[in-house]
């Protein structure tokens, strides 16, 4: 696939710096990630790795024209599993799609491998795969200060994805992680900025171009490139094998949950908005 052909994505090199910038380009579904999204994101990294006058990628999510409010601006909504998903997808591209990597092993492990540095925009909400996919996937994550996160996975009778399982309770503590999970609270730019999930919080308008600022600093002239992802690799290849472990037991669980009368509860109570009754099956 051509960075040209992207349908949920916009994929833009400024050619003179070597910087890549990738937006969930949805809008009116707030950037809501479909399985079609993750490959290409899958394809965003394979295009950007091959490239060697790429040298960094920032992801950010793309405005709604017509909201002009900053502090209602998403990142991404999370999972969107609606039957337009796929609507004008060429059907060799819909081949790549494994309905059964609902953890999106295959995207996450392209991200993992990749060595070049890739930070994360996030202008606004970021739910569940919003901020699953920076966590996992992204080097730096600076938040505009109108942001927030929340994983509402276990409350929709789901488990959480993209080894957000083990990176999670590893860079907050087990405790904190669960409480996160298990009840899927709103939490703030600064709030998570103070728990070191974020690297920094920043004014909305300052966001990307102090993204742009800090890629710059990691690749030349600036920034000693070769040692930036021989650092990275070093890092990621210490934790391989426990983020493929998460990703399989992500899927198993997901597999399992999205047949239960729960999760069928939680859809049916967020259409009917009322609060779901559950059963434990």
């Amino acid at each position: 696939m051509k960075s040209e052909d992207f349908k949920d994505l916009k994929y833009e090199k400024d050619e003179s710096a070597g910087i890549v910038t990738v937006t969930m380009n949805t809008p009116k579904r707030k950037n809501a990630q479909s399985l079609y999204t993750f490959l290409e994101f899958w394809w965003a990294a394979d295009i950007f790795h091959k490239d060697d006058s790429a040298h960094a990628m920032i992801i950010t999510g793309a405005r709604d024209p017509d909201n002009p409010d900053p502090a209602r601006e998403a990142f991404s909504s999370g999972g969107y599993f609606a039957p337009d998903a796929t609507q004008g997808v060429a059907p060799d591209l819909l081949d790549q799609i494994d309905p059964m990597d609902i953890a999106q092993k295959r995207a996450v492990e392209k991200f993992w491998y990749l060595e070049k540095p890739v930070i994360a925009a996030v202008n606004g909400l970021a739910i569940g795969g919003g901020f699953t996919l920076p966590l996992s996937c992204c080097d730096l994550i600076y938040m505009s200060e109108h942001a927030w996160f929340q994983l509402p996975f276990v409350r929709l009778g789901i488990v959480p994805e993209l080894a957000s399982s083990f990176l999670l309770p590893r860079l907050i503590g087990m405790q904190r992680a669960k409480e996160i999970m298990y009840f899927g609270e709103r939490i703030s730019a600064r709030d998570a900025y103070e728990m070191g999930l974020v690297n920094k919080v920043l004014p909305h308008d300052e966001l990307l171009p102090f993204a742009r600022e800090q890629a710059l600093k990691l690749v030349p002239p600036e920034g000693a490139a070769m040692a930036v992802r021989m650092t990275k690799k070093t890092l990621h290849r210490q934790l391989i094998g426990e983020i493929q472990m998460a990703l399989d037991d992500e899927n198993t669980g997901l597999e399992r949950t999205f047949y239960s009368e729960d999760f069928r509860e939680a859809l049916t109570a967020r259409i009917e908005k009322r609060k779901p009754v559950f059963k434990g099956k």
